[in-house]
């Protein structure tokens, strides 16, 4: 299977790997990978490697060192910083289908080794629920949406604050309005029928916040922009979101997943370049699942004139889109006023009329990788919340995966989950709401916090085993991604960022430093991280992390196994030597 950018995700999982295994190899490749991904100066040295084992029954663990080390302060000039999607290199990419505004990320030598400042006056952001309504102007100091979006309630600057009062370009009379008629229309929003979504072109993400109060889970998706700073708002507000856009590449989600897509006049051209924007929403969608779309060209007849546009432009419009979802096999599954819904089919006879060879869009062959636009045959899953603690059929498309694997992993992490509260009691409270688990399984750890008052993104690797599908079914969001890049959000946007062995799996493609810079880069100031890590390497942690200005205290996991800890970390809040404060 491959990745949005092209990157082979293996079949082999490597949490099965036994440690025995892993430590021979490490111990013998160390001084080579050491030349290779760390430079001279933050060389990691291993004591004693050879002497680590002196007999079966006494196991002496092996730790790595690495000498101490302070990160410098990036600039105020960084405060925005991301690295993957930065208006700084955009010049270098072409604007044919915005290509530009993708994932590319700069090469080794240009990485940073500094720490991402805060801006000028941050302050720690306003706890959950209230964010949803208001946030620190000062955390996110950008008034453009104010000034050009004013007669759409977006947001609202009011001294020291933005409030968000639930408008938006479709829905003036609020979001709240605008979600109850789309109830109507989708009855199987209210009934757990519906659970995760996702929002294309999320603006400051006021509908994916209502839905977290009506049980429905999304990922809010807008690109990278030097003015509007759209994700980093919904972040800042409590609300999952994740920097993105539909262009050249596939979204970092699995086939056949999300139960809603959304666009509120997202500004996509469907109906271009083949209907490609249209074949990523089908991809994916599960069957069964609704595309919801306001704006241009729905309500063409009452609406034309605002669009600067004629009635017979729009009608053409309209019917080009309505015949290239029928191809698609789509079906119009309901419309009024602004908003028209599209449900995916899930009747494969619908699909075996595209065999063949003169329709367009082709349907894939047989010989096309797992996620291909347009695999069918899922079963149905049971409804929310039911679903989160049931083993779903795609758990035995993962090596390995089977209903005891997967209850198993239920089972342990309600027992570690527990373990982590006693160690870190603000999980659970409202000093904790977005959360990161970096290398998942199969949401496990997710799922056992699914009554407290934060949402996780469950991250896998692009280099592990394809989990991700099973993680979905559960009524959980995630995405794919690999670690020796950075994470396509804004700096300052998670409370919380829980690593499961994360250096022992990737250690040997990624250079630590850096993957713990990027964790400092994400991390709000006095945001935490749950490091779960084999002996060998949390000494090594613990040194870096102090060079962030980060606390760390070494603890026990739950069974009290010498050979893996669990550090508890916190990030400083401090500021940058530049600012005015």
């Amino acid at each position: 299977m491959k990745h949005k950018d092209g990157k082979l995700i293996h079949d082999k999982n490597p949490r099965i790997v036994p440690l025995t295994v892993l430590l021979v190899v490490l111990c013998g490749f160390s001084f080579y990978l050491g030349k290779i991904y760390c430079p001279e100066k933050d060389r990691i040295v291993a004591n004693d490697v050879a002497k680590a084992v002196p007999s079966s029954k006494a196991v002496v663990p092996v730790s790595m060192q690495v000498k101490s080390v302070s990160f410098p302060d990036c600039g105020v000039d960084y405060q925005d910083y991301t690295p993957c999607t930065d208006p700084k290199r955009w010049r270098k990419y072409g604007v044919h289908r915005l290509t530009f505004m993708e994932r590319h990320c700069p090469p080794l030598f240009e990485r940073k080794e500094c720490l991402v400042p805060p801006p000028d006056g941050y302050k720690v952001p306003i706890k959950w629920p209230t964010s949803k309504n208001e946030c620190w102007y000062r955390n996110v100091p950008y008034d453009w949406i104010n000034k050009q979006k004013s007669n759409q309630h977006w947001l609202q600057k009011e001294g020291e604050k933005f409030h968000f009062p639930g408008g938006g370009t479709m829905f003036p009379n609020g979001v709240g309005a605008y979600v109850d008629l789309m109830q109507d229309l989708i009855p199987g929003m209210k009934d757990g029928t519906i659970r995760t979504a996702i929002d294309t072109g999320c603006g400051v993400a006021s509908w994916g916040g209502d839905l977290l109060d009506r049980g429905i889970l999304t990922v809010s998706l807008a690109p990278r922009d030097n003015h509007e700073a759209q994700v980093q708002f919904a972040l800042e507000r409590g609300i999952p979101a994740i920097l993105g856009i539909i262009s050249t590449q596939r979204l970092p989600f699995p086939s056949n997943s999300f139960d809603m897509a959304h666009c509120s006049r997202c500004l996509i051209p469907w109906t271009e370049f083949g209907g490609i924007y249209l074949l990523e929403v089908h991809r994916i969608l599960r069957p069964g699942g609704f595309w919801v779309l306001s704006g241009p060209p729905v309500n063409y007849e009452n609406r034309w004139r605002g669009w600067n546009t004629t009635i017979a432009d729009q009608k053409s419009d309209y019917d080009k889109l309505q015949e290239l979802l029928k191809s698609m096999c789509f079906k119009l599954f309901d419309k009024k006023d602004d908003i028209a819904v599209w449900q995916k089919s899930s009747d494969n006879s619908c699909y075996k009329k595209l065999d063949s060879p003169d329709v367009y869009p082709p349907k894939c062959d047989d010989g096309t990788e797992p996620d291909s636009a347009w695999k069918l045959a899922l079963p149905s899953l049971p409804k929310w919340p039911e679903r989160l603690h049931t083993a779903p059929e795609r758990v035995a498309d993962v090596r390995g995966g089977s209903d005891g694997t997967f209850n198993h992993d239920d089972s342990k992490w309600k027992v570690r989950t527990k373990h982590y509260k006693k160690l870190l009691p603000a999980i659970g409270t409202d000093k904790i709401r977005n959360v990161m688990d970096m290398n998942t399984l199969y949401g496990g750890f997710a799922a056992s916090v699914i009554d407290d008052p934060l949402w996780v993104m469950n991250v896998v690797s692009s280099y592990a085993e394809n989990t991700l599908p099973v993680v979905y079914d559960r009524g959980l969001i995630g995405t794919y991604h690999d670690w020796c890049e950075a994470f396509s959000t804004y700096p300052r946007t998670y409370d919380l960022l829980h690593a499961d062995s994360l250096f022992t799996l990737e250690s040997h493609r990624c250079d630590m430093k850096f993957v713990l810079l990027e964790m400092d880069r994400i991390l709000r100031p006095n945001g935490y991280a749950i490091i779960r890590e084999s002996v060998y390497y949390t000494d090594a942690i613990t040194t870096m992390a102090k060079g962030m200005k980060w606390s760390c205290r070494q603890e026990d996991n739950e069974y009290g196994v010498e050979k893996e800890k669990v550090l508890i970390c916190q990030k400083k809040l401090w500021y940058s030597k530049q600012s005015s404060r």
